[in-house]
């Protein structure tokens, strides 16, 4: 409403202008004739007037729509389409693109347990998520299950460069246990976050039996003791 009251008023003012300018041009002179004036210098000015007062009037409407469109920028400017965690700051979630999985093993022989080592190669931070979902055989077979109890309290956020861990258990050792050879895995992070296939450690692979085998949680130390399974 604002921006049609100072069009009206900046209009009137110029009609005002150009009535002034018209009385002006067809004045009298000495002699009591009227005189025109220089040709088209009345006609001249009252358009001058006229475009005068509506570039006003489009320069304040044009401020209103610019004052609008900040506005609407203001809203959709930010993060709000990028894909980030519920956890960890905002921080975006780990990915197998941004890691180097490598395994190595805990102890032995015989050997039980490997130690997984996922450093962030990105170059940026990442939240590190869950627990890796190792397929040690065919799928057929299923994942290799999770303990509860090695799940850290705080989310794993990895800065550049940094390393998260993970105790993964193999078997009992045990003389008559029924295992298999492998010597290479699958590692899969929670979400679309991809797969990585690991090479096992040791020329002859790792034995691993399908009864016994569990995983840690990703942690952000190799918590010697506090993970024992």
């Amino acid at each position: 409403m604002s921006t049609v009251r100072t069009r009206t008023t900046v209009l009137a003012a110029a009609a005002t202008a150009v009535l002034a300018l018209s009385l002006t041009a067809c004045g009298e002179d000495g002699t009591g004739t009227k005189s025109a004036g220089p040709a088209g210098s009345g006609s001249t000015a009252a358009a001058a007037a006229v475009k005068s007062a509506q570039n006003a009037g489009s320069t304040e409407s044009d401020g209103a729509s610019q004052a609008t469109g900040d506005s609407g920028d203001a809203k959709t400017t930010g993060d709000s389409g990028s894909t980030k965690t519920g956890d960890g700051g905002g921080v975006a979630a780990c990915t197998t693109k941004g890691l180097a999985i490598s395994a190595a093993v805990q102890d032995g022989p015989p050997t039980t347990h490997i130690v997984l080592t996922a450093k962030n190669t990105s170059g940026h931070s990442c939240l590190m998520q869950g627990f890796p979902e190792i397929r040690f055989l065919e799928n057929a077979r299923g994942t290799v299950p999770a303990v509860g109890k090695s799940k850290p309290a705080d989310p794993v956020v990895l800065a550049a460069g940094a390393p998260a861990y993970a105790v993964v258990r193999l078997s009992d050792g045990g003389m008559d246990e029924d295992v298999e050879t492998v010597k290479d895995f699958s590692v899969t992070l929670p979400g679309s976050a991809g797969m990585a296939i690991v090479k096992a450690p040791g020329a002859e692979g790792i034995a691993v039996d399908p009864a016994r085998w569990a995983t840690g949680y990703w942690t952000p130390e190799l918590r010697n003791g506090a993970d024992e399974f």
